[in-house]
């Protein structure tokens, strides 16, 4: 049996790795854990955390765009747990983010809404 305990981290990759970096860090609030540079891909590599959540950001150069939203197969969205889910939609709202409106999920009852990341990454703040 697999003895996995939970999710080490979620890589990322930016189109404009300056502006994932403002984004995921002076927005979202992510620290820095360490930050590289890999001069045989031309590559970034960044990697914050915030609480138990650990990101990976990545820049490649010429990328592809992401093929549909937000059905694609593969990684649907990211979802984080918030404390204060209508502080952190007014946050987001002040800080020019591109956000949906607040929702209620008709199995819990529980808010929640997407905003999206410098390249259309949905995320979603999910009611504590």
């Amino acid at each position: 049996m697999l003895k996995v305990k939970k999710m080490h981290h979620v890589a990322i990759i930016g189109s404009d790795y300056n502006k994932s970096k403002e984004f995921y860090v002076s927005i979202l609030g992510f620290k820095i854990i360490r930050e590289v540079y890999r001069q045989e891909r031309k590559s970034y590599k960044l990697d914050v955390e915030k609480g138990d959540i650990q990101l990976e950001l990545f820049s490649f150069e010429n990328s592809p765009k992401r093929l549909s939203y937000p059905e694609a197969c593969g990684l649907r969205h990211l979802a984080f747990e918030s404390e204060d889910l209508e502080n952190d939609y007014i946050y987001l709202k002040e800080n020019k983010v591109n956000i949906e409106t607040i929702r209620v999920d008709e199995y819990t009852n529980k808010k929640f809404f997407f905003f999206f990341d410098p390249d259309g990454l949905p995320i979603e703040i999910y009611q504590g």
